[in-house]
């Protein structure tokens, strides 16, 4: 016998392990992965000398699968993530027709109410006022079920408009805070920037308009259909115009406790003969009476029968007014020509169409900075819109505009314009209710709009009931109207002079009480020395009201845009729910101003300007400017579907521009 040392070790194929037999060591190949043994270590035996050794087994190696191709691996990948997809899908519209079904399964039901309470005043209103008109004092909802009844006793709060001021304030609100009602002529609110896309067709008018009863649900508010036409703010009643059953015109009073007038303005006229003849652009009717026009002008200009000079007047688009309203429209229209009227009317209408923009100043967009003028009428120059800049619209007649243009060496001119199609958009003016209150008002001086303080209070109305926001309302802007209630603060030692220490104190209660004019006191040492004649160290009463007239001619009255509007709703909104909250502890204290002891003046952010200018679009950002192409324009609708009052316009819209995009692309490859 002899003995045997050995130590195993694990190869490549496998794993060598000993196998007891007869006292013969065998190999028997086990992996080493299947076992999970390490490899032993053989130690010394003792074997007879009779017995023999057999010569051990080759080890098995085993082969490898030969590996895939690439293709092939990559097919059976898409393969089953596509399956995976096709999978999803069916399941997810499984379960949508599932939802569907539940949905109509419970919503597609026999619901019948039965004896829904109804107060007696609202079918039965009594008569009151100064014209003995009835007073709804009830409304046929207001105790239909338990929601209704518990804001019977909160103060009533009556809101006249739908525009982008009233729907801030109602976004502000909360359920429980008022007895809310709004009262307006249309049954939806508008997102008027939209408005030029939707006269050609860009975009479709449901996509910008919200049914107002779906706004004010969330407050249990109430909807009066109806026209305000007066104001009785001695007995808190507004005087609506309705209409009746039969179609017949009739008028009622509403009850209130606060009334926030949001009415807008209309379009200013200057003066000029004609405007019957003209198109406006401010309410969803309009946009599609001038669309109606546009289809009719091209239609019209199709016919074999019309005249060559005919289809020129027809195909002739007028835009009186170089604001942003009308630079956006002249920009959809040329839009329009390009891209719709080539690819569906005959080519001789898109050579026969011109577009002119007549504007009063030097350049259009002129609210906007320089750059961004400049850069609007070379984009229009480009284009071949004809800008008439520093012309006045003198006539319009059916079928052609004059307008008026001095020349350097003071000589007027006429020039006539033949076309079929004119669009007014040269500023506004009050309304026909706006202007009854500032008539019932003495200090209500201003010809365009409603004067309003700091808290936006329409001045001379009782403090705390009315109060003005959007186009139909202006900040007041002059200072030397407050002069003697700012001398009275200041002159602690009352010798009828404000030194510089009291000057000092009064600049800070200028701040407040007009906040516009902060950036006009920001030196107030040298503003003091400039107007200190004397040098005496000290403002007279004629020298402190040239200084605070000074002041206030320089002061520029807030823009009627979208973007003041809606910042004055939410800062209106937020302090009525703050004055309910707080109401009975400033009640305690004996506090009277309650808008002040609420919150400060109104402080207005400018966020910048912009505009649609065909195919591109400028931001005005203040001290920065952005203008540019296709990039400058998805930024622009960005921002206005951002805007948007609902989830529901917001898709609407997002598939308006996608529809109109695929229609592009198709016939941007069929040409």
């Amino acid at each position: 016998m002899y003995q045997l040392t050995r130590v195993c070790k694990p190869s490549r194929a496998g794993l060598v392990t000993t196998h007891s037999r007869t006292g013969i060591l065998r190999g028997t190949g086990i992996l080493f992965g299947r076992t999970g043994i390490p490899p032993p270590v053989l130690r010394p035996i003792r074997l007879l000398a009779t017995d023999a050794q057999p010569k051990p087994p080759r080890p098995q190696i085993p082969t490898e699968p030969r590996p895939r191709s690439r293709f092939l691996s990559r097919t059976l990948l898409v393969a089953k993530y596509t399956g995976y997809a096709v999978f999803s899908s069916a399941f997810g519209i499984l379960l949508l027709g599932a939802g569907i079904f539940i949905h109509d399964a419970f919503t597609y039901t026999n619901k019948h109410i039965d004896r829904v309470p109804v107060l007696p005043l609202a079918l039965h209103p009594e008569r009151g006022g100064p014209k003995n008109l009835p007073v709804v004092r009830a409304l046929v909802d207001d105790v239909e079920d338990d929601e209704a009844k518990s804001l019977l006793d909160k103060p009533k709060l009556v809101i006249i408009g739908a525009g982008w001021g009233a729907v801030s304030v109602l976004d502000m609100l909360s359920f429980g805070d008022y007895h809310v009602t709004v009262v307006t002529p249309e049954t939806f609110t508008t997102f008027t920037p939209l408005l030029p896309s939707a006269a050609v067709g860009t975009v479709q008018v449901r996509s910008l308009v919200e049914p107002i009863r779906k706004i004010i649900a969330r407050l249990r508010g109430h909807f009066i259909v109806a026209k305000a036409v007066d104001l009785v703010m001695s007995e808190r009643l507004l005087e609506l115009e309705t209409l009746t059953a039969t179609g017949e015109s009739q008028r009622v009073y509403l009850p209130y406790d606060k009334l926030i007038i949001a009415c807008g303005a209309v379009s200013s006229t200057h003066g000029v003969p004609g405007l019957q003849h003209c198109l406006q652009l401010k309410t969803i009717s309009d946009a599609q009476a001038i669309r109606r026009r546009i289809i009719d002008n091209f239609e019209t200009a199709s016919l074999p029968t019309t005249t060559p000079e005919e289809r020129k007047r027809l195909l002739s688009f007028v835009v009186c007014g170089g604001g942003p309203t009308g630079v956006e429209t002249a920009a959809e229209i040329y839009d329009f020509c390009q891209e719709d009227i080539m690819n569906y009317y005959p080519k001789i209408c898109r050579e026969e169409v011109s577009i002119h923009v007549i504007q009063s100043r030097e350049h259009i967009l002129n609210t906007y900075s320089e750059a961004i003028s400049k850069y609007a009428e070379e984009k229009f120059r480009r284009d071949g819109v004809d800008l008439v800049t520093l012309a006045r619209v003198s006539s319009v007649h059916p079928d052609h505009v004059v307008y008026t243009m001095r020349s350097p060496d003071g000589t007027i001119t006429a020039h006539e314009i033949p076309t079929n199609f004119v669009l007014w958009s040269t500023g506004i003016a009050m309304n026909p209710f706006t202007r009854r209150v500032s008539a019932l008002l003495p200090n209500q001086v201003h010809k365009k709009a409603i004067e309003v303080d700091a808290h936006l209070r329409v001045k001379g109305a009782p403090p705390g009931e009315v109060y003005a926001i959007g186009d139909c309302a202006t900040i007041e802007t002059s200072v030397v109207s407050h002069l003697l209630e700012l001398v009275d603060e200041a002159d602690k030692n009352k010798d009828g002079k404000i030194d510089f220490d009291e000057f000092n104190f009064m600049v800070s209660r200028i701040k407040y009480r007009i906040p516009m004019a902060g950036s006009h006191l920001e030196k107030v040492r040298a503003l003091f020395d400039l107007y200190d004649s004397d040098a005496d160290n000290s403002l007279s009463l004629n020298e402190l009201c040239m200084l605070l007239e000074e002041i206030g001619n320089k002061i520029t009255a807030l823009p009627a845009t979208a973007q003041v509007a809606s910042q004055q709703g939410k800062y209106l909104g937020k302090k009525l729910s703050q004055l309910v909250k707080k109401r009975e502890v400033l009640e305690a204290n004996d506090v009277r101003d309650l808008d002040e002891a609420i919150c400060g003046p109104f402080h207005y952010t400018h966020l910048g300007s912009l505009a649609y200018i065909g195919n591109a679009a400028v931001f005005d950002l203040g001290k920065l400017s952005f203008m540019g192409g296709l990039i400058a324009m998805y930024a622009w609708r960005s921002i206005y579907w951002s805007e948007q009052v609902s989830a529901r316009t917001r898709a609407l819209l997002m598939i308006d521009w996608i529809i109109r995009y695929g229609y592009f692309v198709h016939y941007s490859r069929k040409r």
